[in-house]
């Protein structure tokens, strides 16, 4: 059997196991798209309101794509089951491109590390609209060589349905010659949604999902909420988890978070800056995109965790698209930050649902597990950061050459 049939015998094993996991537990990793998905798409389909057009919403305006998708096909197939099919579809879309024709040993990898972080990660990661996003994050960030148009137009739908693809746009414009089709790509489609939006009559909630994210608190899990769900679990004064039913999750409070909560927006703002500039200064002196865009990707994508407010458990499968690339190109010098990635997501699983109860109630060793996993998240942070530094550059003459990460491969990379 070749190793091409292995690899897609497991990913439909991998499919199938975590769609299970979505139905196990009554839905608790399925929950989102098992109840909230479920009600959006049933009020839209039967006009009595549009989520981000007549009401304010917390998701860009086309993440009303696969929720509707999935909702026109609930009168014959169970809602919930209907999406993690779809995320099996898409996930298969973008395997199918970067397995190829099953020679490359980095594509290989790279396809088994997917494998292996969708299922380290659970139901969370499918049933969540960030599933949606990963396979087309992860075919933007393979085409952005070869086909930048393309690649430029698919990061930027994954955007409009979930933020966090940004972080790869801004690093393509960064990392990518061809910066004009970038940018132009993305004008393309968010011009569209902007036009779409406003026709319907939804522009005073166009950018509501921006205003959602930064007026919120401390999210329990954040790695920047560590700090005071120690002090609950150790009994201090005013320190305590609460839950917030009007965004439908768990926030810490205790002595001084108002200011940590001011604080955070800037933080993160400034964080992501300070990034983009050491890649833009790597690229203006020389630095190849095989080399950089990695490792100026996947520090870019972990600032948007580490230095967030908000760090949902599905947050975490942000991590699978700059690291597929980045085993693409170098298999080697990533393969030991995958392997703490693919730690840090069981931990993940392990934190949602399994152990979420326990640390509700601050039980010791489960509010250590999620110590452990932020501290190996700002771990990896700084280690990526630390690559990105360490990125190689050529004396400016010589970087108008042609990249040699171009081939006649699909989108430009390995084959």
């Amino acid at each position: 059997m070749s190793r091409r049939a292995v690899v897609w015998i497991a990913f439909a094993v991998v499919h199938a196991v975590v769609i299970w996991l979505g139905f196990t537990g009554d839905h608790a990793a399925s929950w989102d798209v098992d109840q909230l998905y479920r009600w959006w798409a049933g009020r839209t389909l039967a006009g009595q309101a549009i989520p981000g057009i007549t009401e304010g919403w917390v998701y860009p305006i086309l993440a009303h794509v696969p929720i509707l998708l999935v909702g026109a096909l609930s009168p014959v197939i169970d809602y919930t089951l209907a999406w993690g099919l779809l995320v099996t579809a898409m996930d298969a879309a973008a395997f199918a491109v970067l397995v190829g024709r099953g020679r490359s040993r980095g594509r290989l990898t790279a396809a088994w590390f997917w494998l292996a972080a969708i299922l380290a990660l659970g139901g969370v990661g499918m049933f969540r609209l960030d599933g949606v996003t990963v396979p087309l994050a992860i075919l933007g960030s393979l085409w952005l060589v070869g086909r930048p148009w393309l690649a430029s137009v698919l990061l930027a739908v994954a955007t409009w349905i979930k933020v966090w693809p940004a972080a790869l746009l801004a690093a393509a414009v960064i990392a990518v010659r061809r910066r004009s089709a970038i940018v132009g790509g993305v004008a393309v489609v968010s011009a569209v949604a902007v036009v779409v939006v406003l026709m319907l009559g939804g522009g005073a909630h166009l950018f509501g999902f921006v205003g959602d994210q930064t007026s919120r608190g401390l999210q329990l899990e954040a790695p920047v909420s560590t700090a005071f769900l120690l002090m609950a679990a150790g009994g201090v004064p005013g320190a305590a988890i609460r839950y917030d039913e009007e965004i439908i999750t768990f926030q810490v409070v205790g002595p001084g978070v108002e200011g940590v909560i001011a604080a955070m927006t800037p933080v993160l703002i400034v964080g992501m800056l300070a990034i983009a500039a050491v890649g833009a200064v790597k690229a203006w002196r020389g630095a190849g995109f095989a080399a950089l865009f990695p490792a100026l990707s996947g520090a870019l994508v972990l600032g948007f965790i580490v230095l967030n407010k908000v760090a949902s458990p599905q947050y975490l499968t942000w991590l699978i698209a700059p690291l597929v690339v980045a085993l693409v190109l170098d298999r080697r010098r990533w393969g030991r930050p995958a392997v703490l990635a693919l730690v840090i997501l069981v931990l993940t699983q392990l934190i949602f649902p399994f152990c979420y109860d326990a640390i509700l109630a601050l039980v010791p060793a489960a509010v250590g597990l999620l110590v452990l996993r932020n501290a190996l998240l700002v771990a990896m942070f700084v280690w990526v950061l630390v690559l990105l530094v360490r990125v190689p550059v050529r004396r400016r003459r010589s970087a108008v050459r042609p990249d040699p990460t171009g081939s006649a491969a699909v989108g430009g990379m390995p084959e």
